[in-house]
């Protein structure tokens, strides 16, 4: 059989993943010499996000055409997103309950981050940035929720101009077919970025020997982790996807593999939203219009693994300190990882920041974030490809529950 272009691609990224776990494994800290082949590639993802979402979506709520459409399908989205990541959130807390990962740990005091320590942000926080001062400062900042709002109202105003915003339309419609032509291009760099990454960051982390060190004391802690983010990414997602978007959940699943190598590898689903917004519209046919308006919302405020990670943490640096959480206040951490979740920014660690939030919500020592930063780094790349896949079956549902009730049989059939 031959290889087409995309699935070379996807065998020449998996290669450098593993590569660059082996030679990062082996050699550590040497590794550190190829990080600006990581970084080039980081950078090239990041510098399509502002243009891509800004486009996007103003094309995406232009072809919803009536804008009262705009806000079936954006309460549709916004449920999804709550629903999932409070499913996420309480399959943590059950899970901490039941495997107990800070029993009998001794917390052990680290350095926190200066980004944790700098700002003590709240949920009212994130309501207020969503309206940004300066529209400049925080595209310069890849600043994405407070864009997104932007490009919500501008596109949805320009659907009341007729003929006038037309020119404008069809002029964010062109960026936005160029920034995905660039997309195609930046993953001819894909495999090189992806294996360097990878073997800095490990070997950033002491190597092996050092990272299996930290795995093992942190085991049960590591465990629950991942235990959650499967049941959630192999059970509730697949489950949603084929009851409700009517797809395959394997073949879905299938045609995502390079955004999910590029989510692991960046642990940034800001980043590899270019990648996603590809796979899905070209790859799943899932319609642009859906594709457009949801994923990057999602790549913002749809943080599944985020909120599932939060829920274990909080419970984790709970139990390492002896401190009894009642049912109210498990509750509320429930409630708190959702919303923090939200404003989450999609980059590497952001959820170290409003894992204070949810510490400081039921009275938690915000130093227990210190216990789990040795192994962090890898626990941040696994919930960042689950909270990738939970923006793409979004899109499916959306699609087939708002877009494609308008499209005709021969295009559902197509797929």
């Amino acid at each position: 059989m031959k290889l087409k272009g995309h699935h070379i691609i996807l065998l020449l990224i998996m290669v450098g993943m593993l590569a660059g776990g082996i030679c990062g494994w082996a050699f550590g800290e040497k590794m550190l010499a190829v990080k600006f082949l990581g970084d080039l590639f980081l950078n090239s993802l990041m510098m399509m996000i502002v243009p891509l979402i800004v486009a996007s979506m103003i094309t995406g709520v232009a072809s919803l055409g009536d804008i009262r459409r705009l806000g079936r399908t954006g309460l549709v989205t916004v449920g999804y997103y709550f629903v999932t990541t409070g499913v996420a959130a309480a399959i943590g807390l059950c899970l901490a309950n039941l495997i107990k990962p800070g029993a009998g740990v001794t917390p052990v005091a680290h350095e926190l981050p200066s980004m944790v320590g700098e700002k003590t942000y709240t949920v009212v926080d994130v309501i207020v940035n969503m309206i940004p001062k300066n529209v400049f400062e925080a595209a310069a900042e890849t600043n994405v929720l407070p864009l997104i709002v932007v490009a919500l109202v501008f596109g949805g105003i320009l659907t009341t101009l007729g003929e006038k915003g037309q020119p404008v339309i069809k002029f964010f419609a062109g960026v936005n077919a160029a920034v995905m032509k660039l997309v195609y291009l930046v993953m001819m760099f894909a495999p090189v970025g992806v294996f360097a990454l990878v073997a800095t960051k490990l070997g950033a982390a002491g190597g092996g020997e050092a990272f299996w060190g930290e795995l093992f004391k942190l085991g049960k802690y590591a465990a629950t982790v991942l235990t959650g983010l499967a049941l959630h990414a192999f059970i509730v997602l697949p489950l949603l996807l084929f009851f409700i978007a009517r797809r395959n959940p394997f073949k879905y699943a299938f045609n995502l593999l390079t955004p999910f190598a590029t989510a692991f590898s960046t642990a940034s689903s800001a980043a590899t939203l270019p990648m996603t917004m590809r796979a899905v519209e070209k790859r799943n046919k899932v319609s642009n219009e859906a594709a457009s308006f949801v994923l990057p919302l999602g790549a913002t405020i749809n943080m599944d693994g985020t909120a599932l990670y939060e829920a274990v943490a909080a419970l984790f640096i709970a139990q390492a300190y002896g401190i009894e959480l009642t049912a109210v206040q498990q509750l509320v951490i429930l409630l708190t990882a959702t919303l923090a979740a939200v404003g989450a920014a999609a980059i590497p660690e952001a959820g170290l920041v409003t894992m204070v939030i949810v510490l400081t919500s039921v009275g938690l020592p915000v130093e227990g974030i210190g216990a789990i930063l040795a192994i962090d780094w890898f626990l941040d790349r696994c919930r960042t490809t689950v909270n990738v896949w939970g923006d793409s079956v979004g899109a499916a549902v959306v699609d087939r529950l708002e877009v494609s009730r308008r499209a005709t049989r021969d295009e559902v059939e197509e797929y």
